[in-house]
């Protein structure tokens, strides 16, 4: 994205909070801002293009820093000793940890990083502790992974049924057995291990505090909620509140919000709200990978975002597309799996029905090339059209669980037992 898309906001900063670097273990993370783990999305190709985008922030600060100089070459303070920087934490889709166990191929695709990735984040899903333990063993062993994340905040329904995601955490002690299985493998190794987690199963079984409390018991990194309970899934509004109540629970460790982040403002907000040391974002970058040059300016104390022209837009939505191709290996893979995120990357821009159609179609670079030059390269950001609430919201619901979930929060031997058969097998979904 070039320094022409990036504009003042016409809100000062003055009085937003600016967070210090963030701490997981071992690593520093510049921008206290995190890609949230999105099945299908989050892959290698489109890791590469946030990062990219992440590491634009620190030329938007600089950019901004100029702008603002006194003739004596100062710049204005930004509130903060110093900045955070302009690089976040870009975690991979879920691998299901039987999967990783079983070295299945797409799973072992899934687990690669780019080079120049660091640190290298996973996260794993499983119901099991020693499938867990086995799974972690894999990537710290085999220097797999820098960082890894746990996943107790899935709601999808194929994954609560089996009483994982964000179905799990009622069930205390296989909790606590799962986070310290992780963390006894992944500690002699130096590799963090975090925990994502929603407000509970709903509004009536709320697990989030008693889970954070274990969790940082048995020695994790950093502790994640999203703000939501797995019946929500992700209708409804974000309870921040929740988040505060996390970070007067939690003293030890890290505390990232997550929910309703679709602009680096909100980033802000929710930071002051709630008193988090960082957030996580999930569908506000769907077709907006720029928002995280925003989030790094942002918690560097400028006001300068990004404001795309189609043609810029549309260059990102191709370069995504090669990314695509290059992790695939597949072409025409590529373009089935693009097609997905065109309306995210068109959203607000008056691009038509039939070529929106089109491109929905789309099974060639070649052809994407004859549809985005159909389009007018010069049409401006569209501003408040293109901003707010990406992805499906969907509605409140009844959450999927095993037989009898709800009847206690101790796991039995034979549930225990059914359990373990019940580990899923596919990594990504």
């Amino acid at each position: 994205m070039s320094v022409a898309t990036l504009t003042t906001a016409s809100s000062a900063l003055a009085d937003r909070p600016v967070l210090p670097s963030l701490r997981i273990g071992p690593h520093t993370i510049g921008s206290p801002v995190v890609l949230a783990p999105m099945a299908g999305i989050t892959n290698r190709a489109f890791r590469r293009l946030c990062r990219e985008y992440g590491s634009a922030g620190a030329v938007a600060s600089a950019v901004y820093a100029v702008a603002t100089a006194s003739p004596s070459g100062a710049t204005e303070p930004s509130g903060a000793t110093e900045p955070s920087g302009a690089t976040s934490l870009y975690v991979s889709e879920m691998i299901t940890s039987r999967a990783l166990v079983e070295r299945t191929p797409e799973t072992m695709r899934l687990i690669q990083h780019d080079p120049d990735e660091s640190p290298r984040s996973i996260q794993l899903y499983g119901v099991d502790p020693a499938t867990i333990a086995a799974a972690v063993r894999i990537l710290v062993t085999e220097d797999r992974a820098d960082h890894i994340d746990l996943n107790f905040g899935c709601p999808v329904p194929k994954v609560t049924r089996k009483g994982g995601g964000a179905a799990l955490p009622w069930k205390r002690d296989l909790f606590r057995s799962i986070v310290a299985a992780a963390v006894r493998e992944a500690d002699p190794f130096g590799v963090p291990v975090t925990v994502k987690m929603r407000k509970g199963i709903d509004d009536d079984h709320l697990t989030y505090l008693d889970a954070a409390r274990a969790a940082e018991a048995e020695g994790v990194a950093a502790i994640a909620l999203h703000a939501r309970t797995a019946a929500q899934a992700y209708s409804g509004t974000a309870d921040w509140t929740a988040i505060a109540r996390l970070k007067e629970t939690v003293s030890s460790v890290p505390v990232l919000g997550n929910g309703d982040i679709w602009s680096a403002e909100d980033a802000l907000e929710m930071v002051r709200r709630t008193g988090c040391d960082g957030v996580v974002v999930g569908r506000g970058c769907l077709g907006r990978p720029w928002l995280f040059t925003d989030l790094a300016a942002a918690f560097a104390g400028q006001s300068v975002r990004v404001e795309p022209t189609l043609g810029e837009v549309t260059a990102t939505m191709r370069r995504h597309t090669v990314y695509l191709a290059e992790f695939y290996g597949d072409e025409e893979r590529a373009c089935r799996d693009i097609r997905k995120h065109i309306a995210w990357y068109l959203k607000g821009f008056p691009a038509g029905s039939t070529v929106r159609n089109s491109l929905a179609l789309v099974d060639s670079l070649a052809a994407l090339d004859r549809l985005i030059d159909t389009l007018d390269p010069t049409v401006p950001w569209p501003g408040e059209a293109a901003e707010g609430q990406r992805g499906r919201a969907g509605s409140a619901r009844v959450v999927a669980l095993p037989d009898g979930w709800l009847a206690s929060p101790e796991v039995d031997e034979a549930t225990r037992t059914r359990l373990a058969a019940a580990e899923l097998s596919i990594s990504g979904g």
